[in-house]
């Protein structure tokens, strides 16, 4: 692991550091968030996973999350959304491709042998993290926005135990029916995938999940029609999921609405995790 950058921010370490990714067969980046209380010994990890186009440093420097963490005494890492260098597929298009990984696993060429950020976000990212920082592995909750809100809530329901809460900033909830999510699986899972395997609402149709669930969308979002927020909420209702789900009046899909909320989801991880 190489750390790339450091600095001081709320009395923590804003990390910034990259590693050899085995799993995505090249060179992967990530941020950290240590608060001052990692000083003193091991704490609560928050996952952050971002959206289409960005990289690890959006959330990083624009959600505002570094002042609440440390606040509540938790870490926050802020994952890259996919695979980058030379020799990795890509495309023209914003929605695929690097920057785009969508966090499942490709099965089809030519993503298959890079795009794996369902088992880089689950196993590979993890075991450099708990063994290179004071984290407290058994308390870990996930949030994200957008393209990442999809992996916080699909990840959270494919590894039960392993978070203690979720939370999403206007996540895709849908993508299988949505132009955000077919084009993208078509891609990389293939057309006769199980897609309903990718996807929060049919997960959650079909299992719920037993960890509380916070969703923050904005009714001005310019992209609500690709979000299916109205699947996800049935779905959790029809199975009883605990959950608040608040449709945020005049806010739009940008970090600004991000980190108007952000100190919520922080203090609502922070419930969760230290019980």
């Amino acid at each position: 692991m190489n750390i790339i950058s450091e600095n001081r921010a709320f009395g923590g370490r804003q990390i910034v550091a990259s590693h050899p990714s085995r799993v995505c067969d090249c060179n992967m980046t990530f941020g950290l968030y240590l608060p001052p209380q990692a000083a003193d010994g091991p704490v609560p990890l928050i996952w952050f996973l971002a959206g289409l186009t960005c990289t690890h440093e959006n959330a990083m420097t624009k959600a505002a999350a570094q002042g609440w963490c440390a606040d509540y005494g938790v870490a926050m890492v802020f994952p890259d959304t996919s695979p980058r260098g030379e020799g990795v597929a890509d495309d023209e298009a914003y929605d695929l491709g690097q920057g785009a990984g969508f966090y499942v696993d490709a099965t089809e060429e030519p993503w298959a042998p890079n795009f794996r950020m369902q088992s880089y976000i689950l196993d590979e990212l993890p075991r450099v993290l708990f063994n290179n920082f004071p984290l407290e592995e058994e308390l870990q909750s996930i949030t994200g926005h957008s393209m990442g809100g999809h992996g916080a809530l699909t990840l959270a329901m494919k590894a039960p135990g392993r978070f203690s809460s979720v939370s999403a900033f206007s996540p895709i909830c849908n993508p299988s029916d949505s132009d955000w999510g077919r084009k993208q699986f078509t891609a990389y899972l293939g057309e006769n995938a199980d897609w309903e395997d990718h996807d929060a609402s049919c997960l959650m149709r079909v299992d719920g999940i037993d960890v509380p669930v916070l969703i923050d969308t904005g009714t001005d979002d310019q992209f609500g029609d690709l979000l299916k927020t109205e699947a996800l909420a049935k779905a959790m209702a029809e199975k009883r999921v605990a959950h608040t789900l608040r449709m945020q009046k005049g806010y739009d899909h940008s970090y600004f609405f991000v980190s108007t909320f952000m100190e919520d989801h922080v203090a609502f991880h922070a419930e969760a995790l230290w019980g």
